[in-house]
């Protein structure tokens, strides 16, 4: 039998959404292992000057319990 957890975090890039996602689940796998997906919760723009400048997204990542 498999147990699986969710975590949820909040991921930032000036390069864009995926770079958000890829980095934030790039970070989490550092500590977590047995990563099996990921939801993209929400997401957040930050504008300055009426320019977007960072990109956030909030993650749910379900991994393994071993």
């Amino acid at each position: 039998m498999a147990v699986a957890k969710t975590i949820e975090i909040i991921s930032s890039s000036t390069e864009g959404m995926e770079a958000a996602i890829r980095d934030g689940i790039a970070k989490a796998s550092e500590t977590i292992k047995g990563i099996e997906g990921a939801w993209v919760k929400g997401t957040k723009l930050v504008v300055r000057d009426n320019k977007v400048v960072e990109w956030r997204v909030m993650l749910k990542i379900t991994f393994v319990v071993s």
